[in-house]
């Protein structure tokens, strides 16, 4: 007995390792399996289905398939019996009859590998994803299957889709009915599907995400191209199988006379893997394929001559078509699809952007609302207004833009942040004999025709069985009329209808088929028109045998019904392209679409920042008035003016020691006598953060530095390549003492001369050398000693031998020195006098490394800007109170200058320039015909009287 249950445990595990072993095979054939059969791509492999991958269903969950995952604690045996079966002592038990066991002991890995398999499959293959032949998935085909059966063609009025819905659900679909009518209205929306597989009537939602109307309000029938969808399908052309219970017949695919899976596309979900086909162009996938029917070995170049890319039903236009390429020849590839826009002119010079077509599946409303969020939070400025003006007559989302914005350069910013641009991500994944598979344009091609070629050859079959059953009756017929007389005689004489059967078929030997038709005929057949119909008859029969037979027995044949079929179909549904592929590079940087010019950038202390054409100001004589330059609030002045470039990167250096990144052209353009706009819309400062410095750089190059320096007079030098990585939020530029800012920031190359002047007057020279390079996070070290409490540095700038050192005090006094008046020192001392900052001159505001053909720039506290050319200043020493620059109004004060470096030329052919109003080809307009509003240009004489010098005794007190 003990040896019969062990006999009996071992063929339990015996059969349980075998039944696990052929589930594993079975799963890894399923999954692993990587090329299609060869009769339908013998050259190309596909690519197979990644077993290893983790699974999601349509839900959204995840799992995956990484091994048992679950040991079989401990029970080596399988069935966790003992070594005596499990029976105890009891040696005289009876063997357990195993028919008669219920319950099984299954390892609960096991199980649930194999259920979890099972799910799937079943999803896989019943859900998730198109089939590559009629590219439907069953809720789909059972919809439009339904539709057929229920008489709902385009032929004939439309009924509710609720009625649709359940006889999908009661007949073919055992899932819940919103699973049914989503598919079905998606099948009717003109912007899902490239050509709509449902006519739909009532509201089938719009692109702007808004949800269809209950099921019971709206109705449906077939489109005209689904009829050809299940055209011959009563022909035995397809295979059926039974319904979820087993009670009716659903085919397993249709006919599908048109290549559906590419002209509409499909996306799903299943486990593990994912399909994303784009729609195409009805007509040039039907070019495509006639070009594989007349050359079976055409590669992707030659299809692509006829089939250009995907036809989304939004229109928009594609950029480039090396995505399309690799989706093409791999399964695999993504495109990028554009909005359309153009822009309409305003009236006040203003503009303004309108949208006309949107990339596919991109929700409209969602849209707009995302691009007004960006607007609200600063991240993209220059639209004053955003409204939607779509109707049915087309898309159309308007932008105003304020004056000014550069309408290139802020739909690239749309492109960018926006889903005015998106990208498409092709994956080429369906079922293919049971199993899915990512194909290219030429297996999804072959496979297709391969199907049709099958549909064909059944269609042929069929009618080749119906002619000859046909054929069949006919000569049954024709035995009856040539005896007709005997025929009717017996018929009379019959007592009953199975009697003249079977007389009929003793007498002239004919079947039981044959003698019933003749039964059954009625004696109006016996006229001489209609016996000649019935001979004629089965003479077109026996013509249309012979014809299918050579249908039946060629290929060549049944392509070229194929073709004439395609060709056909495209005279009916054929039409334009609706996107457009565009070819070049796209990756276009803002500044690729702005003009390369000098620019003029303000600040005030009220935080408004603008830029200007450098040409926009007039250059006047010493002691002019001046033009006004902006409009300020009250107690809005102009703190910061300086040149640059509309390319070049702007560093925006803060008295917190951070660095903030820009390019010039990103800096909101006004007018000369606008106030700008708030420097919040496009630098990200934090409480209590002002901008003190901008250093304008057209490249991160090795070798150049970056010196700071800080009001207590500590500097440090920073290489130039360290700030090269910009972010939003900012970097650190350098580390500050408590109460400490930074005041200024220069550009070097590691080999100058600095000269820093504080408030109170005194500068000091030193060797840049003496500062090594330090990191940003550095603190840097001292580089003037302040003796006074209440003195401060103001200002640093670079020693040039050939240039003179500019100084500007607050009374708009100043004066140019020449750099040799400065003895260089070290760094740390207190340095020397520079200027007197009397009750007249006021404290210094800036000095300037200036040449004598540069020009100056000068801004007021109240707006006023002048600008002079250094040459109309004289030369002055060290020691003296220098001369009257500006002249300024009650309670005004020098709050900002700005150096225009020009190329060096005759001082009097400048002079000639100006005179002449002609323009030289320097940096900025010589000469510039003043505003209305300016006033005259003259200078006063008694501005232009040259102040007398005076000579004033100080101690060069130097500090080591």
């Amino acid at each position: 007995m003990e040896n019969q249950d062990q006999q009996n445990n071992s063929q339990d595990n015996a059969q349980n390792n075998q039944q696990n072993n052929q589930q594993q095979h079975l799963l890894d054939e399923y999954i692993s399996r990587s090329e299609l059969p060869d009769e339908v791509e013998d050259d190309v492999k596909t690519e197979a289905v990644d077993s290893d991958s983790s699974f999601e269903d349509g839900d959204g969950n995840v799992g995956g398939n990484n091994g048992d995952g679950i040991n079989d604690g401990g029970n080596n045996d399988g069935g966790g019996n003992n070594d005596d079966g499990g029976n105890g002592d009891d040696e005289g038990s009876e063997p357990v009859d195993e028919e008669r066991v219920s319950v099984r002991p299954v390892l609960l890995n096991d199980e649930m590998k194999n259920s979890y398999i099972q799910y799937a499959m079943s999803v896989i293959i019943g859900r998730a994803l198109p089939d590559a032949r009629d590219g439907l998935k069953p809720v789909h085909r059972r919809i439009l299957f339904s539709m057929k059966e229920n008489g709902m063609v385009y032929e004939k009025p439309p009924k509710k889709s609720a009625h649709v819905v359940g006889d999908v659900l009661a007949k073919y679909h055992p899932h819940g009915d919103s699973a049914v009518y989503d598919s079905m209205v998606r099948m009717a929306q003109n912007f899902s599907l490239r050509y709509p597989l449902i006519d739909g009537q009532g509201n089938f939602g719009s692109i702007d995400g808004d949800e269809a109307a209950a099921m019971r309000y709206t109705e449906a029938r077939m489109a005209k191209v689904s009829t050809e969808m299940l055209e011959d399908l009563d022909k035995e052309t397809v295979d059926f199988r039974p319904n979820y219970d087993e009670s009716l017949q659903e085919p397993a695919v249709l006919p599908a006379k048109l290549p559906n899976l590419l002209i509409n596309g499909s996306t799903g979900i299943a486990v593990g893997m994912a399909t994303n086909m784009p729609p195409h162009n009805l007509t040039e996938v039907i070019d495509a394929t006639v070009m594989m029917i007349d050359n079976p070995d055409a590669d992707v170049p030659e299809l692509m001559t006829v089939i250009k890319g995907p036809d989304f039903p939004t229109s928009a236009v594609i950029l480039g078509s090396e995505g399309i390429i690799n989706a093409y020849k791999t399964g695999r590839g993504s495109v990028r699809i554009q909005a359309v826009s153009h822009i309409e002119e305003m009236k006040g010079n203003r503009e303004r952007i309108v949208v006309t077509e949107l990339p596919y599946q991109v929700n409209k409303a969602r849209l707009i609302e995302n691009i007004a969020e960006l607007v609200r939070d600063k991240k993209v400025t220059g639209i004053s207004d955003l409204r939607d003006e779509s109707d049915r007559d087309g898309i159309r989302v308007v932008m105003e833009l304020t004056n000014g914005t550069n309408a290139s350069v802020l739909m690239n910013q749309l492109y960018k942040h926006t889903q005015l641009q998106t990208s498409f991500g092709i994956i080429n994944l369906a079922i293919v004999d049971g199993v899915p598979r990512v194909m290219g344009l030429r297996q999804l091609l072959k496979i297709y025709l391969k199907h049709r070629m099958d549909v064909i050859q059944r269609r042929t079959l069929y009618d080749l069985k119906t002619a000859r059953e046909r054929e069949h009756i006919l000569n049954g017929l024709k035995i009856a009329l040539d005896n007709i007389d005997p025929v009717i005689e017996l018929i009379k004489a019959s007592i009953d209808a199975q009697t003249a059967r079977d007389g009929l078929m003793e007498q002239f030997g004919l079947d039981e088929i044959q003698a019933r038709a003749i039964l059954e005929m009625r004696l109006q057949r016996l006229t001489g028109m209609e016996i000649q119909k019935i001979l004629d008859e089965l003479e077109d029969v026996l013509t249309k045998i012979l014809e299918l037979e050579k249908i039946a027995g060629s290929d060549e044949i049944k392509y070229g019904i194929i073709r004439d079929e395609l060709l056909e179909m495209k005279e009916k549904f054929g039409d334009d392209r609706k996107t457009q592929i565009i070819q070049g590079g796209f990756d276009i940087d803002n500044e690729d679409l702005i003009q390369k010019e000098d620019i003029i950038i303000t600040m005030t202390n009220r935080g408004y920042i603008k830029r200007l054409s450098a040409n926009t100001y007039s250059r006047q004589r010493r002691g002019g008035k001046g033009i006004i330059g902006m409009e300020t609030k009250d107690e809005d002045i102009v703190v910061n003016l300086f040149v640059s470039s509309t390319h070049n990167y702007i560093l925006f250096f803060t008295n917190k020691g951070r660095v903030y990144w820009k390019k010039g052209y990103e800096i909101p353009e006004g007018s000369r006598t606008s106030k700008g706009k708030s420097i919040v819309n496009f630098l990200d400062l934090k409480e209590d953060e002002t901008v003190t410095a901008a250093i304008p750089v057209s490249e991160f190059k090795e070798g150049q530095y970056l010196m700071m320096v800080t009001k207590q007079g500590t500097v440090k030098k920073t290489p130039l390549v360290d700030f090269k990585n910009p972010r939003k939020a900012g970097i650190i530029a350098t580390t500050l003492m408590p109460n400490d800012e930074l005041v200024n920031v220069i550009q070097t190359d590691g080999s100058r001369e600095v000269v820093m002047v504080s408030r109170g007057g005194k500068a000091v020279r030193f060797d840049e050398k003496e500062v090594r390079p330090m990191g940003r996070s550095a603190r840097g070290v001292m580089g003037m000693r302040l003796v006074k409490p209440d003195d401060a540095v103001v200002s640093m700038d670079i020693v040039n031998p050939e240039e003179a050192l500019l100084t500007i005090t607050e009374n708009g006094f100043g004066k140019v020195t020449a750099f040799d008046e400065y003895i260089k020192k070290h760094r740390g001392t207190q340095g020397v006098m520079s200027i007197v900052t009397d009750e007249r001159n006021g404290q210094v505001v800036a000095v300037k490394s200036v040449g004598k053909d540069d020009e100056l720039i000068i801004t007021s506290a109240e707006g006023i800007i002048i600008k002079i050319r250094v040459g109309e200043l004289r030369e002055q020493g060290r020691n003296t109170k220098g001369v009257r620059i500006m002249k300024l109004a009650d309670n005004d004060k020098v709050v900002s200058v700005a150096a225009v470096k020009q190329p060096g030329e005759d001082e009097s052919e400048t002079e000639d320039a100006a005179e002449n109003g002609a323009e030289n080809d320097g940096f900025v307009q010589q000469i510039f015909d003043a505003d209305s509003d300016s006033g005259s240009n003259e200078a006063e004489e008694d501005s232009a009287e040259e102040i007398e010098t005076e000579e004033v005794e100080t101690e060069e007190n130097e500090i080591e």
